[in-house]
């Protein structure tokens, strides 16, 4: 089975079935969704009945099961990213989340509220920024992996071969995935952020490309699930690839980033900043070598960089994470404390050169993954930096672009493309490219896992600290502190509802969503929009008070 989907589809729709039809040169395929006994099954084109309702769509991102029922998503929308080694790679703009069930009459009052419910969590997923996919290339694997496959793997299917960290609607597509038949019709989707520029220097033209991929284990919001579960698989965990293709060569650049991989907590307490938990009774050394045997097994070496706060209630957890490194004791992994906001204070954000200088022998002998136009491995990366702040966000953010603009300094050196001596910083149409690029990486990671655009992209934009970039982070914070206490708790559900980490049982005579909330959690959002609102209309006085002034002190021109 060749490793491609189909690309274009047609939603026939009758009040007993879903027929799916492959509109592909060739295809003749359709398949068809019993929409009362739910069963899948693989047919022809003659078998549409000419009675249906006819749409076009995207792609199939699969079923969910609701309290009405079973539920089809699909992909209606889709925007053109860029063209990658001739793949087309799209985002998924919108979708249509379609009811097996042709009435409600079946559910009680309270069933069709939660159902209402269940349906907002998983629109609400839908709605985040960040879902893509191609048709015909595998998006879950980096290069150097997809480089060192058998011809069996080639042969996959998308689904089959995918990377299941990455693959956002696995759980979606369970029953498609159990059909070999049926593959062609299922879509991997990635959630994260996908870029693509076709750049020049030096009158040489080459694409550079940045792809971020969000892992769906343990996959959460930002103050609901930090640390590691019980598997190792860490919070926000999220691979970086950055590619370089110059006539027919291809490089590559990864690295990682994750929460601290210990069993801690960080709940939301109205507290603008919540004291983190270390568990004091979990065996931290299983859960944390469950991780780092996994990512050695992955990428190789890894070169931890722990930007948190070196004092203060970030003190126990650089203090545990270095403890246990220093236990499992393997040269496979190594460990460097920086304290992000020590060293930067002042807005003396030069010197960060000082982590990037301490880690630059690591990051030669870490390497790059090239490959020739023949398809020849010229060089493999042997190793990722694992970087990691609080939330492995805005720090973390900061400091990958800054090891990606190094490996990429030397890629393009040996590609021919920059001359000897060149610096990439000093090609000013390109650094802007590349500056921007890893800002809005910044901010999509950010708006998936805290809610809000990421703080700190003033330096990514510009190379420096701006006062208007205090000013956004100000409010960027404040936004995330109402999103943390007053809304991430449904953020969550919805995530896990939609990855399948809870299940909808719909003969459940006590409905799950009918737990009481804390008064002062339904009171202090209205305090705090009144509070704000009063604040700006005193502004608003203070400012009108000083316009009459001046203008009653101004001298009458005689």
């Amino acid at each position: 089975m060749a490793a491609t989907t189909y690309e274009r589809l047609k939603l026939h729709t009758t009040p007993e079935k879903f027929y799916v039809e492959a509109c592909d040169d060739g295809a003749d395929d359709v398949l068809i969704i019993d929409r009362v006994s739910t069963e899948v099954t693989l047919s022809v084109k003659k078998d549409i009945p000419p009675s249906a309702v006819t749409r076009p769509i995207f792609g199939i991102l699969g079923t969910i099961h609701l309290v009405a029922g079973n539920y089809l998503i699909v992909i209606t929308k889709k925007k053109k990213i860029g063209e990658f080694f001739n793949h087309v790679i799209w985002k998924a703009t919108d979708f249509d989340v379609l009811s097996y069930k042709k009435t409600m009459l079946h559910l009680t009052d309270i069933q069709l509220q939660d159902n209402k419910t269940f349906l907002a969590m998983i629109n609400h997923v839908l709605s985040v920024d960040g879902f893509y996919f191609s048709t015909t290339y595998d998006l879950t694997h980096t290069l150097q992996r997809l480089s060192n496959t058998s011809p069996e793997f080639q042969e996959m299917s998308l689904l089959e071969r995918a990377d299941q960290r990455f693959v956002w609607n696995g759980h979606l597509l369970r029953e498609l995935s159990a059909q070999p038949e049926v593959h062609r019709f299922a879509l991997p989707v990635l959630h994260g952020f996908i870029t693509m520029h076709s750049c020049s220097i030096n009158g040489k033209y080459f694409d550079w490309i940045l792809i971020s991929r969000r892992s769906c284990f343990r996959a959460g919001v930002r103050y609901y699930v930090r640390g590691i579960d019980s598997e190792g698989h860490a919070a926000n965990f999220v691979e970086t690839e950055q590619i370089v293709h110059y006539n027919g060569s291809r490089a590559s650049f990864v690295q990682t980033r994750g929460s601290i991989p210990l069993y801690w907590s960080q709940r939301p307490n109205l507290k603008y900043k919540p004291r983190p938990l270390i568990n004091k009774v979990a065996n931290h050394m299983d859960g944390f070598q469950r991780h780092f045997d996994s990512q050695v097994i992955i990428y190789g070496r890894q070169i931890i960089i722990n930007l948190v706060n070196q004092k203060g209630s970030e003190k126990p957890l650089e203090q545990a994470f270095a403890t246990m490194v220093s236990s499992l004791a393997s040269g496979m992994i190594r460990y460097i404390a920086f304290d992000f906001h020590k060293e930067c204070k002042n807005m003396r954000w030069d010197r960060l050169s000082i982590l990037v200088d301490q880690v630059a022998e690591m990051q030669d002998e870490l390497s790059y993954f090239l490959v020739d136009p023949a398809g020849k491995v010229l060089t493999n990366q042997e190793g990722v930096f694992r970087s990691n702040c609080m939330d492995c966000l805005d720090r973390t953010n900061v400091i990958q672009s800054l090891l990606a603009r190094r490996s990429l300094q030397a890629q393009l050196q040996r590609l021919g493309v920059l001359h000897v001596g060149q610096k990439l910083e000093e090609q000013d149409e390109f650094e802007k490219i590349y500056k921007n690029a890893w800002a809005d990486n910044a901010n999509a990671c950010a708006k998936q896992y805290a809610g809000t655009g990421a703080l700190k992209t003033d330096f990514t934009r510009t190379g420096k600290r701006t006062q208007l970039g205090l000013i956004m982070d100000g409010w960027n914070s404040l936004i995330r502190y109402y999103k943390n206490n007053f809304s991430d708790g449904f953020r969550q559900d919805s995530i896990d509802l939609f990855l399948g980490n809870y299940s909808v049982d719909e003969l459940d005579s006590h409905s799950p969503l009918s737990v009481p909330r804390d008064l002062k959690f339904l009171a202090l959002p209205i305090i705090m929009v009144v509070a704000f609102s009063m604040c700006i209309i005193c502004l608003l006085m203070a400012a009108k008070d000083c316009s009459v002034k001046d203008s009653c002190s101004t001298p009458t021109p005689h």
